[in-house]
């Protein structure tokens, strides 16, 4: 049990917080951004940051100014996307060791073996929970989109 929680029991073990002796901070949402992602292509934000959690918008194989997608195959393009999440994991200090879940969305799943080959080479170890989806289109008809949920430790 880390130091905070662990206060936070013995205060409620005395009564100390019935009192107004004790007080626990309110997570408040923070928006959090890189330079190493696409800047958002609409009113979205990369990530937020809530708690231990950071959410991460969907993230679709873009060049880093926004303009264009990069990569012609599922697999290029599933590439190219857990390359930003990693980027944007490592701009909060976290790896992909930090992932909790996952949604996928595809816009074909006849597609999945080659997203699911690129997938498990950088989840290597514990991977998230997963859901993957078939869309029937995606913005700016990327093949496919990558939201994560990560973990502060």
């Amino acid at each position: 049990m880390d130091k905070k929680r662990l206060l936070m029991a013995l205060c409620l073990a005395a009564g100390a917080c019935a009192l107004g002796g004790c007080t626990t901070p309110t997570p408040r949402k923070e928006v959090l951004r890189t330079d190493q992602i696409y800047p958002p292509i609409g009113p979205y934000s990369q990530m937020i940051g809530y708690g231990n959690h950071i959410y991460f918008s969907g993230i679709i194989a873009l060049n880093r100014a926004g303009t264009a997608l990069e990569g012609a195959t599922i697999e290029e393009q599933t590439k190219h996307v857990l390359d930003y999440i990693g980027a944007g994991l490592a701009s909060q200090g976290l790896s992909y060791e930090d992932v909790l879940s996952s949604t996928v969305y595809m816009q074909d799943l006849n597609e999945f073996a080659g997203m699911n080959a690129v997938y498990a080479q950088y989840f290597t170890k514990d991977p998230p929970a997963r859901a993957t989806i078939q869309v029937a289109r995606l913005p700016r008809d990327a093949k496919i989109e990558i939201a994560v949920i990560a973990g502060r430790r």
